[in-house]
């Protein structure tokens, strides 16, 4: 918070908006006053921005914001309203990769969990349908962690740990994001926040469950700036 502060502090700027869980933190270590936009507000006016700028035409669209934790809301065209949630999310992968692994830098965790080795822990529909054909695709998970049996940690390496953590995050936000979608009969689903930089799996996992049910899904290239971007118009 510091380091951010002095950063702000040493811009050359007499217009200064902030926004987010920290922004009073964050606004009584400046030196200028600051501009505080509601957090929702920012972000959804960041999404539209960025939208426009990646050359999409959305009117009606669920956005789930995927930070520490899950935000998910309807946008229909100048209208939101916030539908869902889920303490799912970045956090959470940070958490039980810590527990877990030891590991306790993000970019560690998602590095580990590109090779998305989870079949020895998840338990996956063709582990249920052993011999015969399933009536879903085999490689869909029917129990995240359910697979574990009597194998201990201490058999499992970093990356499978690592990857079904991340997988059982990027399922069940997905999962959410579908109902709100349903429930709102919106046809795309656009996907942004911090838990998806430089995380390709939670990326892939995301795009396919999303597909699978025919909806149309867009991760914004810059979306975890979404509020700053908002903050500045």
């Amino acid at each position: 918070m510091n380091a951010a502060a002095e950063w702000v502090n040493d811009q050359a700027s007499s217009h200064i908006a902030i926004t987010g869980g920290k922004a009073g933190a964050l606004s009584q270590l400046l030196k200028a006053n600051a501009i505080m936009v509601p957090e929702f507000e920012a972000t959804i006016s960041g999404v539209q921005q960025l939208l426009l700028e990646e050359g999409h035409s959305q009117d009606s669209y669920i956005l789930t914001n995927v930070g520490t934790g899950t935000s998910i809301h309807h946008i229909n065209g100048g209208q939101h309203v916030r539908v869902a949630g889920t303490g799912v999310g970045g956090g959470t992968i940070m958490g039980l990769a810590k527990l877990l692994t030891g590991l306790d830098e993000y970019e560690d965790i998602s590095n580990l969990a590109t090779g998305n080795k989870r079949d020895r822990i998840d338990l996956k529909v063709h582990h249920i349908y052993e011999g015969t054909e399933p009536p879903i695709p085999g490689d869909l998970t029917a129990s995240n962690f359910g697979n574990l049996r009597d194998l201990s940690s201490g058999n499992l390496s970093n990356e499978e740990l690592t990857s079904t953590i991340v997988g059982m995050v990027a399922e069940t936000i997905t999962v959410v994001s579908l109902q709100a979608a349903q429930q709102f009969n919106a046809k795309t689903i656009v996907y942004i926040g911090s838990t998806f930089s430089n995380n390709q799996l939670m990326k892939d996992i995301v795009i396919r469950y999303t597909n699978m049910y025919g909806l149309n899904s867009i991760l914004l290239k810059h979306g975890e700036f979404s509020g700053a971007v908002g903050a500045m118009q």
